[in-house]
This record gives C-alpha cells, sequence and structure tokens, in this order.
C-alpha cells in the first residue's frame, strides 16, 4: 500500500499530477439529463446570470470525491481546472485550492492560493453563486481576517462591475461572522441597499440573518435604520428567523 504524505502546504503527494485524469474521470460521471436539469437550474440561458455555462451533470458528493483524488495538483494545473468551460471542472479546481488554503501552514502559500482564487474571480472563472458560496468565507474570508487590508479589499470587492466580486465580498464575511464579527456585514449590507441584482439581495439577507442568528439585536438595529430601503428579497431573507409577527411588523415597515 503507498504512503500518502504531505506537503506544507496541504497537498498530498498521491493522486493525480495533472488535470487530464481529472477531466476524464469527471467526464465518466457525466450524467446528461442531470446536465440538462443543473443548466435550467444555475440560469445559463440566453440572458440570465451564467449564460453560456456548460454542465457535465455530477452531484456535489460525485465532486468532492473527485476533488479527494485531485489535492496533490500543482497550482498550473489547478488553474486549466479553473479556466475549464466546464462547472464542474471549475469546481473541483476551486474546491481544491479551498482544501490547499485550509491546510497550508505557510502564509506565503496561503497567499499565492488567495491570489490565484481574485484573479480567477477578476477573469470571469468563478461565475456563478455557487462556485462563490463554496470557496469565499474559507478563501477570502480567511486571508483577510487578520489583514490590515480587509476593509479596503471588501470595498473594492463590493463596488465591482462584476457581479460575482461583489458577492464573494459579503460572502467572504460569513467567515468573520462566525468570529463574532459583524462589522464589516453590516457595513457592506448597508453599502449594497441599491444593488440591482437578485442574486446580491439574496446575498446580503442570508448574511443578515446570520448574523442575527448570533446577535439579534444587531440585525433588528440594522433594520431599523435600514428596513425601508431594503429589497423585499433582502428583507425576508433577513428576517427569515423572526416570529411571523415580527417579521409581519418589519415586512410592514420596508418598501
Amino acid at each position: 500500500m503507498r504512503r500518502r504524505t504531505q506537503r506544507r502546504d496541504g497537498a498530498g503527494t498521491d493522486g493525480w499530477a495533472t488535470a487530464e485524469p481529472v477531466q476524464a474521470e469527471l467526464a465518466r460521471l457525466a450524467d446528461p439529463a442531470q446536465a440538462a436539469a443543473l443548466q435550467r437550474f444555475f440560469k445559463t440561458g440566453p440572458g440570465e446570470y451564467a449564460e453560456g455555462d456548460r454542465f457535465r451533470g455530477l452531484k456535489t458528493p460525485q465532486v468532492r470525491g473527485v476533488v479527494k483524488r485531485a489535492s496533490g495538483l500543482p497550482l498550473a494545473e489547478i488553474a486549466r481546472l479553473v479556466e475549464s468551460p466546464w462547472h464542474e471542472d471549475r469546481t473541483t479546481g476551486l474546491l481544491v485550492v479551498v482544501r490547499r488554503f485550509e491546510h497550508a501552514t505557510e502564509p506565503a502559500v496561503r497567499r499565492e492560493l488567495y491570489d490565484f482564487y481574485l484573479a480567477a474571480a477578476k477573469a470571469g472563472r468563478i461565475n456563478n453563486w455557487d462556485l462563490v458560496d463554496i470557496t469565499a468565507p474559507q478563501i477570502a474570508g480567511g486571508w483577510l481576517r487578520e489583514r490590515p487590508e480587509r476593509a479596503r479589499t471588501l470595498d473594492r470587492l463590493a463596488g465591482s462591475g462584476l457581479l460575482w466580486e461583489r458577492r464573494i465580498a459579503v460572502l467572504a464575511t460569513l467567515h468573520f461572522i462566525r468570529c463574532g464579527e459583524y462589522g464589516d456585514t453590516l457595513r457592506l449590507a448597508a453599502a449594497l441597499l441599491g444593488d440591482p441584482h437578485d442574486l446580491m439581495h439574496k446575498a446580503v439577507g442570508w448574511m443578515l440573518r446570520e448574523v442575527g442568528k448570533r446577535d439579534r439585536a444587531a440585525l433588528d438595529g440594522f433594520l431599523a435604520t435600514h428596513a425601508a430601503r431594503m429589497p423585499r428579497t433582502m428583507l425576508r431573507y433577513a428576517i427569515e428567523k423572526h416570529t411571523p409577527a415580527e417579521r409581519a411588523r418589519w415586512l410592514a415597515a420596508g418598501r
């Protein structure tokens, strides 16, 4: 039996060494019927937010099984997955980055993975909400939490013209929320009240709800100031854990 060793960047030395066998395995697991359903669910049609995205038709456990065997890929090979036109290939590459980031022990390695991640986002490779949601808290949030550029970087991302960079900014704060830090979430939520996209309304409302699960007073204070200006979807997401009577009161106060 082969011995599995661990490198300082968290990558194992067994498993696949290039992107080709990873993609071959993803192709082998493909399910055309599932792919068609996913393309409808993730809005890949003309004029929709993920127009042109292509799915192989894998379920999440299948992708995560592939990720385990791909965790030793060099960064250049991960980049080949992230640049693929196939959604599951990009998912696999990004989850390998998450795995490596979480296990890395050296700041320089974590910085390299974080820079790789933001570059992929800027290049349009992180181009659907699921890709953001399974990566931003761990990588963007994990790197920025104790960095002096934290607020500046979040504000830059939140002000981006790219929908997915804006969502990364908001989802990154889930890491801070889990650490008991709510200021960035509340600040970004206020700044994004006028965002035009429904996916941002959902993301902001979700993060506000996460704040409220830990500090109800912080959420209600935000609502008292901003409920009248909040998009309806954002408000509904934020108050999901309130009682029916409380939800009715806040919805009546909203726009």
